[in-house]
């Protein structure tokens, strides 16, 4: 089950970020909603009904405002929506929030990477290429190697040499690019391959800490999977851990180097 998941929804996943635009928007948004309620069920705030839903909306509004283009309503809805959540909590009020703020989070960065016209695709597919690589390659260098655990009190199945081994399928994924090239887009641009292996390198560690973190949280709950929602996968969250932390960091680095619309090519060209 958990292959034929991997089968059907990977390539779905691509399809919808090629098409970009509104599709892309929508689908980002109702996973992100998704996060938002795995979290409250991970922290036991599910019940609240007041709390699912008020945040349910400011996601969805914070989702129409992307697909509108409207970058700066979307944060917005954002800030309120993390203040509504708050504000409306009984109790473990810092956990609510932080939930909100890691949906919204993974929303606004997600759309913000694919926004660019010319290289958001490009962007967007390496970082799920990276996300995916250093999950595979983690996965098989720990099961066949072995050794050392990488936090055992977080994460008893993790290894230092599962750790390198999805390390470094990150860097052949990122070498991978550009040796590709991609003399299609317009205007052409040959990659730098230092640049590229460098973000490659710091994605792919991020990644790592984003399964760490979403561990580190279950573990705090006592909570074993976010939800049984993707067969054989477990939950979003269990899914999407590394993307998430991956795509807001990438989302801030290609923000910085490129503004907000042109975060895809603050990411690639160099």
């Amino acid at each position: 089950m958990r292959v034929i998941a991997a089968v059907v929804l990977a390539p779905l996943a691509i399809a919808i970020a090629y098409a970009g635009g509104w599709l892309w928007t929508a689908l980002v948004t109702l996973v992100a909603i998704g996060l938002y309620v795995e979290w409250l069920m991970i922290v036991g705030m599910a019940r609240e009904k007041r709390v699912v839903a008020s945040g349910g909306v400011a996601l969805a509004i914070a989702g129409l405002c992307l697909a509108a283009g409207r970058i700066d309503a979307s944060l917005l809805a954002s800030v309120l929506g993390l203040a509504g959540v708050a504000l409306l909590s009984p109790e473990r009020r810092h956990w609510t929030a932080a939930g909100f703020f890691y949906a919204a989070a993974a929303e606004v960065a997600s759309v913000l990477v694919r926004f660019d016209q010319v290289w958001g695709f490009v962007a967007l597919i390496l970082i799920l290429l990276v996300v995916w690589v250093t999950d595979i390659g983690g996965y098989f260098a720990g099961r066949g190697i072995g050794g050392p655990k990488l936090w055992p009190r977080v994460s008893p199945k993790k290894t230092w040499a599962g750790a390198i081994g999805g390390f470094v399928a990150s860097l052949v994924v990122a070498a991978g690019f550009v040796a590709i090239g991609f003399s299609k887009v317009e205007p052409p641009y040959v990659l730098k391959l230092g640049p590229v292996l460098l973000l490659g390198a710091t994605l792919s560690i991020v990644s790592q800490l984003g399964d760490l973190f979403e561990s580190a949280v279950k573990r705090r709950f006592g909570v074993k999977d976010s939800s049984q929602i993707i067969p054989g996968h477990g939950g979003l969250m269990d899914r999407l851990d590394g993307f998430v932390a991956a795509v807001v960091m990438a989302a801030i680095f290609g923000f910085l180097r490129g503004g907000v619309d042109g975060v895809g090519r603050g990411l690639m060209v160099w």
